[in-house]
């Protein structure tokens, strides 16, 4: 399986801007230069295509699905999750979505919970608590759909409001729901980033797919190739 290192590693505060400008670029030089891609994200070297990945418990797998906040989507009647990690400004979890989408279509007993976790400060957070928050309209996939799929850096949160009335989700319903419901939104997001710390996960994208944890931005041939592992040692 061959999988390469793409990873948004959780930024200090004064660089969350400059850190994902170099996210983008260091993405599409990663075939030139995988060695600085990788000190530039303070991560390790490309994973070998020999390396199996880490792996979760059953039980700390199990714990990850308890009382979901929000609807997966894909399969009710799953035999794999897949659990993400995210954040709306990462660049390589925009470049994963489509081909989870791509995954969706093609395999009908795939289900992917979305978990998210806002590591690149106010506006990717204020992103996190609107999508979290228009669950209460029915519409959490659609805001995460819309959000994950925006061209752009998410730099304002006027940005965040356009792209989610372009998607059909009710603005005065969502404000109104992200702050009444403010408290459960609060506790979501810490549970998320203990999870995510409790795995291992210092950075975005994060994927436990069966009981496999895999930090790196995904093709559709390797969603496959670890789904299918998944199925044959659960």
């Amino acid at each position: 399986m061959n999988l390469k290192s793409r990873i948004c590693a959780r930024p200090n505060t004064y660089w969350q801007r400059t850190q994902r400008h170099i996210a983008t670029l260091a993405f599409a030089l990663t075939a030139l230069a995988p060695v600085a891609v990788a000190l530039i994200f303070a991560i390790k070297p490309a994973t070998s295509p020999a390396a199996e990945p880490r792996k979760a418990t059953a039980e700390a797998v199990a714990a990850l699905a308890q009382n979901p906040t929000v609807p997966a989507a894909g399969a009710k009647d799953a035999d794999v999750t897949i659990v993400e990690f995210f954040d709306y400004n990462c660049p390589f979890c925009k470049k994963t979505a489509p081909e989870l989408q791509k995954l969706l279509h093609t395999d009908p007993k795939v289900r992917i919970l979305y978990k998210e976790w806002p590591i690149f400060g106010d506006v990717s957070e204020y992103a996190a608590r609107s999508a979290l928050a228009a669950h209460w309209q029915g519409k959490f996939l659609v805001a995460h759909e819309a959000l994950i799929g925006a061209p752009n850096d998410l730099d304002q949160t006027s940005q965040v409001d356009a792209i989610l009335t372009a998607a059909g989700v009710d603005l005065t319903q969502l404000t109104r729901d992200r702050s009444a419901h403010a408290a459960e939104i609060t506790a979501i997001l810490a549970r998320n980033s203990k999870e995510a710390a409790a795995l291992g996960f210092r950075g975005t994208p994060g994927f436990v797919i069966g009981r496999q944890l895999v930090p790196l931005s995904l093709t559709l041939q390797s969603l496959q190739q670890l789904t299918q592992s998944a199925r044959q040692s659960p």
